[in-house]
């Protein structure tokens, strides 16, 4: 527990996420932002024997796991239900059936105590983490500022120009950023998670530059992605391959993508010249060689690259809770019959307020 003192009523947010493999519940105060409890479940071990994840076992640890850990990070943080401003839950984009696990706890916890719901949008909540006041040394962006999202399922780089007001540059052709690292892993051998392992792997290289891998479109104009070619040329290596070879390998293609990005990344700073920071999230920001690379084409553009703690780039309800403050700020909750999304995009998402009354989410 990290707060001075109990809170008064109606003065911190619950957050729950449950989008996809990790079940996760943080409690912040509303003033502030301080992180009052945090806690993470993670489904690793029920869903490495399969090699990747299967929404009907998230799904159900979700509902087994969530609200025991709702209570958990309440009770850390001192309060009762009853104290809280309002209750935000991921409702969007992800695996339908922990969404709604997800969503549907937040909402009976709306109800029971009359307190607005804040259906958050996952990939607003991973475009807000920067701003979280206190959790980087530069402080938090203004707007605008540049994403780029890194993770599994996403890879975008996206303008952020206000709370709800986001212009997608450039996205992924085929396979998202974290979906490549972990397909060539697998060819690697490595166990699942792949991205954590590879980079492991290629930490003990010998000769990084000893296998040429290709650098899809390295130096084309925009700030679009491909990854798969990059993994096409991997799978097409001779077989089979030493122990030495494999950490060759891994160290090789982390390198193309750090490249990768680092340059679409350069692209999309050429196109939004007034921005104030290039923010990295997502799984993929924490692996050490993509920061450097993005550190380099930030300082090259002028700005600096803002990346937030590791535990808060992979998926967590920090970040939920801080989108459901940033939103009720604004005067902004959801009706209760907000349906989740398993496709969310954030374009077409606002900012404000549909009426001057704030929305009640009982």
């Amino acid at each position: 527990m990290t707060q001075e003192g109990t809170p008064r009523r109606g003065s911190a947010v619950l957050g729950l996420e449950s989008s996809c493999d990790e079940t996760a519940a943080a409690v912040l105060r509303l003033a502030d932002g301080a992180i009052l409890a945090e806690a993470v479940l993670s489904q690793e071990r029920e869903h490495a024997p399969y090699g990747g994840v299967v929404p009907e076992i998230a799904a159900r640890a979700h509902l087994a796991h969530l609200p025991r850990l709702a209570a958990h990070v309440m009770a850390e943080a001192g309060l009762g239900f009853a104290d809280l401003a309002g209750v935000a839950a991921t409702s969007g984009p992800g695996l339908i059936g922990g969404l709604i696990v997800g969503a549907g706890l937040g909402k009976g916890i709306a109800i029971a105590h009359r307190l607005p719901f804040v259906a958050v949008n996952h990939l607003e909540a991973h475009a807000l983490t920067a701003r979280l006041p206190g959790l980087l040394p530069e402080g938090p962006p203004a707007f605008p500022y540049l994403l780029l999202l890194l993770s599994g399922g996403h890879c975008q780089c996206v303008a952020v120009e206000g709370l709800g007001r986001y212009r997608r540059l450039g996205t992924t052709l085929d396979d998202a950023v974290g979906e490549a690292f972990d397909k060539v892993a697998k060819l690697l051998g490595l166990p699942w998670p792949g991205g954590p392992a590879l980079e492991r792997l290629a930490a003990t290289a010998a000769d990084p530059a000893r296998f040429a891998l290709p650098r899809p479109l390295l130096g084309r104009p925009g700030c679009d992605f491909s990854f798969s070619g990059l993994k096409t040329a991997v799978a097409r290596l001779p077989q089979p391959l030493a122990e030495a070879d494999r950490a060759d390998i891994a160290a090789a293609f982390q390198a193309a993508v750090a490249a990768v990005l680092a340059d679409r990344a350069g692209h999309a700073l050429a196109m939004m010249p007034a921005v104030s920071a290039l923010v990295v999230a997502g799984g993929v920001a924490a692996n050490a060689a993509v920061r450097a690379a993005l550190a380099a084409a930030a300082t090259k553009s002028g700005v600096p690259l803002l990346a937030p703690p590791i535990r808060l780039c992979t998926d967590n309800a920090v970040m939920v809770a801080w989108a459901g403050i940033e939103r009720l700020r604004a005067g902004l909750a959801d009706p209760l019959d907000h349906a989740p999304r398993p496709r969310w995009p954030l374009e077409g998402m606002t900012g404000k307020a549909a009426s001057p009354e704030q929305p009640q989410g009982a």
